[in-house]
């Protein structure tokens, strides 16, 4: 067992922990906050999200050791000798980085933080509606996008660690 092999390993662990994060929040967590009133729903994911925006230890651990994970699988991929799939591990890399992390932190971040600094017993009805909306649409379609490409991500690195 090399270097690449340990560093696809953990890429695999680290990836399929951060995908299995946003998948449930696609298929449990968000469908479940869909059924609270306007208040109700953003107050639920102001109270999750902080939980993440104070640094949760494991859920950091995990977050960035994907990020140095997959940095690490594409550098041992590009120093291995003679190794074919060079190229695909680069690809995959590249797909994790822009498809899960790209999407949060450009779409997912500023609108986590938009949504926390909400005073919610200051707004009206309607605002909180607006509020809910933009927040749900375009949050819960970009969700969709990165844990598709998590799911890309895991499958791939899976399929490159078992033809080596």
């Amino acid at each position: 067992m090399d270097f690449l092999d340990i560093s696809l390993i953990f890429s695999i662990l680290s990836c399929s922990l951060v995908t299995g994060f946003i998948f449930t929040y696609a298929i449990v967590v968000l469908p479940g906050f869909s059924k609270l009133d306007d208040k109700e729903y953003i107050r639920a994911f102001q109270v999750t999200d902080e939980v993440i925006q104070n640094n949760q230890p494991l859920f950091m651990l995990t977050w960035i050791g994907s990020i140095l994970s997959v940095l690490g699988a594409i550098l041992a991929s590009i120093l291995s000798p003679d190794l074919a799939e060079t190229w695909f591990v680069v690809l995959i890399g590249v797909v994790y980085l822009i498809g899960v992390q790209g999407i949060t932190i450009t779409i997912h971040l500023p609108i986590n933080n938009h949504i926390k600094d909400l005073n919610l017993d200051k707004l009206d009805n309607q605002t909180l509606m607006k509020e809910r909306l933009k927040l749900e649409t375009k949050w819960n379609y970009f969700n969709n996008i990165r844990t598709g490409a998590g799911l890309f991500v895991i499958m791939s690195l899976l399929l490159v660690l078992t033809v080596r």
